[in-house]
């Protein structure tokens, strides 16, 4: 685990100039599974032709492609297909680390490393399409490329083509459990006396599943206890798409305490798999109030700050979820102009409009960061920045600042590259 402190608000993101969020529209989501198909085509012939250059016999070349063919159907079928486990397991299961792991791991790691080969490729075709434009004049094109030069050039692609099946090794074994805690502070003018040095902790995006389990969850329950925050917020998407996980996510986090209490937000996919009212009640149950665009005052020696929580809302469709019309209106009659209002919203994107309404302090989640970011490179190569340009980090504009925790869980693959899971514990401060 690593302790980042995160100072007094450094910029780790960016908005777009107009502070607007960037649509994704549905047919992106064709090309990219078209991508992934074009991709596995790609490497079916690459492996063939390494087989044909390697084993001389047919039959035997024959047999061993057939199996490997076999392998990779059977994988496929375990994975998407009728033989996959029906239901989601909260603990990991042999199928999940041996079968569907490495499945995903391939998938993932193959689309990348299929687009390293597209950009070594156009180059290339534009110094064969100049060759053939030279000749066709029969005019003779300079060798610009000596032979070991040449040489270093395949090996040096091979290696950057390599690259991302290591990078998604990683990812899976190592990445996305490799939790940073990060201290943020942030500073708000309004902020009550009482109020100097409240510590908040935030989880966000838990995900429970085989490769975000409920004992793994326990133990980032006892991460944030440790941390002895004030107060402690829960961001949303408890669960991905089975309901029947909800009663294991809800007792794994019933072990949070805060002198101030424990609240939340929900998100995206408790509404995808229909638990938002089951849910809302199972942490009432455990003391954890879900504020689902109510307010409730956090109150101290006699001063109080105002904490709003709302569902999940876009102002556009997203998957499922149909776009609101005028966002955040639900809660625009709980807000308090004459305090500190922090708002729990699980998606980001409402951060334009809480800014304009006045909301001094969005905490936010959704995008894990990106999950697959190559943060160390820029910051903007993140997928997520197809979605938001809230993608992890403290944002700030005119009337409000925004923070966007990375989550601990994962979805569809569980890979982390560039975008560890976080913990976020913020320190109020008046500025």
């Amino acid at each position: 685990m690593k302790f980042v402190k995160g100072g007094k608000c450094p910029v780790r993101g960016k908005m777009s100039e107009n502070g607007s969020t960037v649509s994704l529209p549905m047919s992106f989501i064709t090309i990219i599974l078209l991508f992934i198909g074009v991709s596995q085509v790609y490497w079916a012939w690459r492996g063939y032709s390494f087989a044909v250059a390697k084993i001389p016999s047919r039959g035997r070349r024959t047999a061993l492609c057939g199996a490997v063919l076999a392998a990779y159907l059977l994988l496929y079928e375990f994975t998407f297909g009728a033989w996959s486990e029906r239901g989601t397991p909260v603990y990991l299961t042999v199928h999940d680390a041996f079968l569907e792991a490495p499945f995903l791991w391939w998938i993932s790691s193959s689309f990348f490393a299929f687009f390293v080969v597209i950009l070594f490729a156009i180059p290339k075709a534009i110094v064969a399409g100049v060759r053939f434009a030279l000749a066709r004049q029969r005019v003779t094109a300079p060798d610009i490329q000596s032979v070991p030069r040449r040489r270093f050039l395949e090996r040096s692609a091979a290696v950057v083509v390599g690259a991302p099946f290591v990078a998604g090794a990683y990812g899976l074994l190592y990445g996305r459990l490799n939790l940073e805690t990060t201290a943020q502070t942030i500073l708000l003018p309004r902020l009550p006396r009482a109020f100097e040095g409240f510590r908040i902790c935030q989880l966000s995006d838990i995900h429970i599943g085989p490769f975000m389990p409920a004992e793994e969850i326990r133990k980032y329950v006892a991460i944030a206890n440790a941390q002895k925050a004030e107060m402690v917020v829960l961001t949303g998407d408890f669960v991905t798409f089975d309901p029947n996980t909800q009663q294991a996510v809800v007792e794994a986090l019933s072990g949070l305490r805060a002198p101030f209490g424990v609240y939340g937000s929900l998100g995206n996919h408790d509404a995808w798999a229909r638990v938002e009212d089951s849910i809302t009640e199972l942490f009432r149950q455990t003391g954890v109030r879900i504020l689902r665009g109510a307010n409730v005052p956090i109150a101290t020696h006699g001063d109080s700050f105002n904490l709003i929580g709302v569902d999940f809302q876009s102002a556009r469709r997203f998957g499922p979820s149909p776009p609101v019309q005028r966002l955040l209106g639900n809660i625009e009659g709980v807000i308090d102009r004459d305090r500190v209002n922090i708002l729990l919203s699980h998606n980001p994107d409402t951060f334009d409009r809480a800014a304009e309404l006045g909301i001094d302090l969005s905490l936010a989640g959704h995008t894990h960061g990106g999950q697959a970011a190559l943060e160390f490179i820029s910051p903007e190569i993140a997928p997520s920045r197809l979605v938001t340009p809230y993608v992890a980090g403290w944002f700030r504009k005119p009337g409000g600042q925004l923070y966007v925790n990375r989550g601990i869980g994962t979805i569809f693959i569980p890979i982390r590259v560039g975008a560890p899971p976080e913990i976020t514990v913020y320190r109020l401060s008046r500025g």
